[in-house]
């Protein structure tokens, strides 16, 4: 065997790993426990990092190189991997909006109660800006 045909059957291990990785995640995102998610652990996350520099160096002559059942499986799982990833980032991103929704939602509610009670008299332009809900971030 030779080194191009390792690395790409380490390159199928790795992707296999990140598969089951990403599964956990998804079925932990549909049960509603984010804190479960896999990809949080480090070592998930180094397996990543790793992933992400051996798959950078491949090429696709490196690939025709290997024998045909090791390059079929690398292909079916490479296709698997990256289906996954992409489920996996629409369901974080739903997350994601559904959580800085009921964030900011929080905050404009913060802000009606706060509001000064507006009287009709000379001064009550000179209340000024109602104080705010704190915001952690730019985008809410």
């Amino acid at each position: 065997m030779g080194p191009q045909t390792q690395r790409i059957e380490l390159l199928t291990r790795m992707a296999e790993r990140l598969i089951e990785a990403i599964e956990g995640d998804l079925a932990a995102l549909k049960a509603g426990k984010p804190q479960d998610m896999r990809t949080l652990d480090p070592e998930i996350q180094r397996l990543s990092a790793t992933y992400g520099r051996e798959a950078a160096g491949l090429t696709a002559d490196i690939v025709k190189t290997v024998p045909a059942p090791v390059r079929s499986h690398f292909s079916s799982v490479t296709k698997r991997f990256k289906e996954l990833l992409e489920l996996h980032a629409r369901m974080i991103a739903r997350v994601r909006n559904a959580s800085e929704g009921m964030i900011k939602a929080v905050a404009e509610e913060v802000d009606r109660r706060a509001q000064p009670t507006r009287t009709y008299n000379p001064r009550a332009a000179s209340y000024g800006k109602a104080p705010q809900a704190m915001v952690y971030n730019s985008v809410i």
